[in-house]
């Protein structure tokens, strides 16, 4: 079950190609919206706000 619309990143450009992120159940979801048919990445909440933290966000 989703809780989120797909939110844009705030790093994205203006021309289009971006990343967008979404809360689901017991994960979050990134697409890329450049691509027509974009795979689905989950990943844990833990793991997404480790790479979070690894990023320097």
């Amino acid at each position: 079950m989703l809780t989120h619309a797909w939110r844009k990143s705030s790093r994205s450009g203006p021309n289009g190609a971006c990343v967008e992120a979404r809360l689901a159940e017991a994960a979050v979801e990134i697409r890329d919206t450049k691509l027509t048919v974009s795979p689905i990445l989950r990943a844990s909440r833990a793991d997404w706000l480790s790479l979070l933290r690894t990023s320097g966000r």
